[in-house]
């Protein structure tokens, strides 16, 4: 009989088992994405980790993870398991497959992957869970900003230079 540890009672799990993990997954998708089909789950926030995120997940064919962004605070990874497709990094355009790994030092360059495969691509994403994050969404001009739990959507194009104040 397979249990989960726990260092004591009441606290998060410490072990994921496979089939916990392939329980929990969930599909989602970026709004601003009509190709974004992503199924995965949160492994680090599972078993309690707070600073750093560390997420499974999976690409079918023909499909886009999120959209075309940048980090400015939290650093990111990608380590792809299996599969194939193209990560477009800083606006090029390089093929990824079974062993590949990218990182994203901030303030990052603009990233995003694609399946362009027959087969899933199957990938481990993580990074920093800072309190404060900004990103940037280059292709739509707009920007967003984290803090905690809120989030707030700016259009670029409402964005004013900061001056001296005027009393």
């Amino acid at each position: 009989m397979q249990q989960t540890l726990n260092i004591m009672e009441g606290k998060k799990p410490l072990i994921l088992r496979a089939k916990q993990i392939a329980d929990s997954i969930q599909t989602f998708s970026h709004p601003w994405n009509p190709k974004s089909e992503i199924s995965g789950t949160y492994l680090g926030r599972t078993v309690g980790l707070e600073r750093t995120g560390v997420n499974f997940v999976r690409v079918a064919p023909g499909k886009e993870s999120f959209v075309y962004h940048s980090h400015y605070r939290e650093e990111e990874w990608i380590y792809i398991l299996s599969g194939c497709g193209v990560a477009e990094i800083d606006g090029e355009e390089f093929e990824v497959s079974s062993g590949d790994f990218m990182g994203f030092p901030t303030p990052s360059v603009a990233h995003h992957l694609r399946n362009t495969g027959d087969e899933d691509l199957v990938y481990l994403m993580g990074g920093e869970n800072l309190e404060v994050e900004i990103a940037e969404f280059p292709r739509l001009g707009k920007r967003m900003l984290r803090h905690g739990d809120s989030i707030d959507i700016y259009d670029d194009s409402d964005a004013k230079p900061f001056g001296a104040l005027e009393l």
